[in-house]
């Protein structure tokens, strides 16, 4: 069976996963923005925390990680390119290495851009990839420390992904994001009915992740840059994917 995942807000606009296996009871999180709220999630459902996964070493995404660790002893993976930034690690993490979680695959995706040493994981058997802020719903996180051409190609390894697979990510910007989104493809059709959905469950404070994979290939603009109809919208005809990217991502970074 798949895994059992909860979406926890964290923070102010953070969002943290636990990934619960009914069968054995074992709970594992991805990243640890704060302790409290993951705590309240775990003793609301009688849980344990058995692992720790962490995306990249932003403190809004590691802050949580000691005070769970000595409550709960849970083992912590991250990745082995960003070890001396991250918490200590149980266990280190190579690009394209693959581990069992409760009898899962997890398998860990080099989404380098935001941050070097950025990873994301993906679970098959639960169509499930955690993104952090890599690829975010209508967005992509700016880039701290690599350049366009890096987050373009990790983008791409995620695109590749079964188009059904779910979106989780690290923050809930997704109506920023879309205001964004409209001003590089206006006529999007899926990206205006996106929107007006957006804008409904914000109104109920409800959140907008995970989207499904297609659904952030049809309406992204930053999955969108190698389109024809994109590149002719921001007046890049026959430019390289690699530079539309880069170019929607600074238009973005000044919106």
């Amino acid at each position: 069976m798949p895994l059992e995942i909860i979406t926890l807000p964290c923070l102010s606009d953070n969002y943290a996963y636990l990934l619960h296996d009914a069968k054995s009871g074992r709970t594992a999180l991805v990243d640890a923005p704060e302790a409290a709220a993951v705590k309240s999630a775990l003793a609301a459902r009688g849980w344990g925390l058995d692992a720790i996964l962490l995306t990249h070493h932003h403190y809004d995404h590691i802050d949580g990680v000691e005070e769970l660790r000595s409550a709960y002893g849970a083992a912590v993976y991250g990745a082995s390119a960003d070890a001396d930034r991250l918490p200590p690690l149980d266990q280190a993490l190579d690009y394209g290495a693959r581990f069992d979680l409760f009898g899962e695959e997890v398998q860990v995706l080099d989404v380098s851009g935001h941050t070097i040493g950025h990873i994301a994981f993906y679970l098959p058997q639960s169509a499930a990839v955690f993104t952090a802020d890599s690829l975010m719903a209508l967005g992509c996180g700016r880039l701290f420390e690599g350049p366009p051409e890096m987050m373009w190609e990790s983008l791409n390894r995620l695109m590749a992904l079964p188009p059904q697979t779910m979106v989780y990510s690290g923050h809930e910007y997704t109506q920023s994001n879309a205001r964004f989104a409209l001003t590089i493809e206006p006529d999007n059709a899926n990206l205006q009915l996106r929107v007006d959905q957006i804008c409904e469950k914000r109104a109920k404070g409800e959140a907008t992740v995970p989207p499904l994979l297609q659904l952030e290939l049809d309406t992204n603009p930053f999955l969108r840059a190698h389109l024809d109809e994109v590149k002719s919208a921001i007046g890049m005809e026959d430019v390289d994917s690699a530079e539309v990217f880069a170019e929607i991502r600074r238009r973005k970074d000044s919106f």
